[in-house]
């Protein structure tokens, strides 16, 4: 599988599902790579993405998983422990999380890795000078292995659209929808928003 920035960060998003979870919610779930790392914690899990490619994949390598083809702006939730959302908010307007919000359970966690435009010295010193290296170095490990492999593995693309929130203003309304919520900046572009019910 050729490398993935949203990938990378996968343990670490893990590390935020609640101790005692049994619900998870994937927010454009593609191709269901993290809803199968969720359902092999453990968690009771449904992927929603509004890609019916996308769904179709996710379905054929994840058994046990439900899997929705819906636009998250429309969907009917239930209730989650976990609810995660990667690379996909910005697809959709910001005051989402507000419904992804009201379908956390009491102490559940909503974590969101995301792609924000750097604006500041530190976004383009973060963004701009280490995520590079690291990035190529990360690649060069990932065709290595596709090369003792036999070649990388076929994965369905999912549509892209361009990100267009920076880091002060994705602050400022995380703060405002999101009481007590906490936003910090990755590597490779990317950030984490975590909000606890």
């Amino acid at each position: 599988m050729p490398f993935d920035h949203n990938h990378a960060y996968h343990r670490l998003l893990l590390r935020h599902v609640p101790r005692g979870a049994r619900t998870a919610l994937d927010v454009g779930c593609g191709s269901g790579l993290f809803t199968r790392r969720l359902a092999a914690a453990g968690l009771k899990v449904e992927g929603i993405d509004p890609s019916a490619g996308m769904i179709a994949a996710a379905r054929a390598l994840g058994a046990g998983i439900t899997y929705r083809q819906e636009d998250i702006t429309a969907a009917e939730l239930g209730r989650y422990d976990f609810i995660s959302c990667l690379a996909a908010l910005h697809h959709v307007p910001f005051e989402t999380v507000l419904s992804l919000r009201a379908a956390l359970n009491p102490g559940g966690v909503l974590a969101v890795l995301g792609l924000a435009h750097p604006r500041s010295f530190t976004d383009w010193a973060k963004w701009g000078l280490l995520a590079p290296p690291v990035n190529l170095g990360a690649r060069l490990v990932v065709a290595a292995g596709e090369h003792l492999n036999g070649g990388p593995d076929a994965v369905a693309k999912p549509p892209v659209r361009a990100w267009d929130m920076t880091m002060t203003r994705l602050r400022h309304r995380s703060a405002e929808l999101l009481p007590g919520s906490t936003v910090r900046t990755l590597l490779f572009w990317r950030y984490l928003l975590v909000y606890r019910a």
